[in-house]
């Protein structure tokens, strides 16, 4: 699924993938630059949390966007895929200039929103300008391909991760959160090397990737992102590797970058600052 076409003069919207645990009261930088990027006190954000079974997360959340200033942020009670086809909801994400996607569980959105006019929509209005920010299972359902799960651990293996369709924000990044402290780097070495397309994005908690249009990436947060390049990767195990096998990976680069810190795609350059 490749990411929508933009019919208009616009540019893309932002894509911002957040690794989790996101600072909410002392320095949100994260939710501060969204917001201001979204508009500051003009903006109008539609909060999903359909990833999540807490019935309280889409209400922290506006509560949250309110006290940082935005009059206008509404939770979308998206519970069923029939939610997905709500005239009002589709309204409002029209009307939206930022959509945000709360934690919990990934295939609760890829199995609820996938396929939906409202997952057209949100891809849509990307296209046309609108910004997505997700946190957690939200920041790993925006990309074509979604990491759905899978185990700990440093060194990948061909059964060390599960992908599913994800919302196709981008064809160019396989992302998972959580990275660093849930040893998380095996099984997303083992999703690149399935097929070394995409740029993979493992981030740390309170850390995000500000992805802006032509997939030019600024790092933002108190954490880092790793980026694994696959590009001149010059052999790889996989197509012969049995369950629980170790698989050699040769040729792959990996960059470590802090706040500040940027990575282009087109060059597949990375920079400190």
């Amino acid at each position: 699924m490749s990411p929508s076409i933009n019919h208009t003069n616009s540019e893309r919207g932002y894509i911002i993938p957040i690794g989790g645990a996101e600072e909410k009261l002392h320095d949100p930088k994260i939710l501060d630059r969204f917001v201001e990027i979204c508009g500051g006190a003009d903006a109008r954000i539609a909060i999903i949390p359909t990833a999540s079974e807490l019935e309280d997360t889409g209400r922290n959340y506006e509560k949250l966007f309110r006290k940082l200033g935005i009059r206008h942020a509404r939770v979308l009670p998206l519970l069923t895929r029939e939610d997905c086809q709500s005239s009002e909801a589709l309204d409002y994400i029209d009307a939206a200039t930022g959509v945000f996607m709360t934690g919990g569980n990934q295939l609760r959105l890829s199995t609820t929103l996938g396929g939906t006019p409202v997952a057209q929509r949100i891809r849509r209005r990307n296209a046309e300008g609108m910004h997505v920010a997700g946190t957690s299972a939200g920041a790993a359902f925006m990309p074509e391909h979604m990491i759905a799960g899978g185990n700990e651990g440093s060194t990948p293996s061909p059964d060390m991760v599960t992908l599913a369709p994800g919302l196709g924000l981008t064809n160019s990044f396989i992302i998972d959160q959580h990275f660093r402290q849930r040893d998380r780097l095996g099984r997303l070495l083992t999703a690149l090397a399935y097929n070394p397309f995409a740029v993979g994005i493992g981030l740390d908690e309170d850390t995000a990737a500000f992805i802006r249009p032509g997939d030019n990436l600024e790092v933002v947060g108190s954490g880092g992102i790793t980026i694994i390049d696959p590009s001149e990767l010059s052999y790889s195990s996989m197509d012969r590797a049995r369950s629980g096998d170790p698989v050699s990976l040769i040729g792959v680069k990996l960059h470590i970058m802090v706040e500040g810190g940027r990575f282009e795609i087109d060059s597949r350059e990375a920079f400190a600052e």
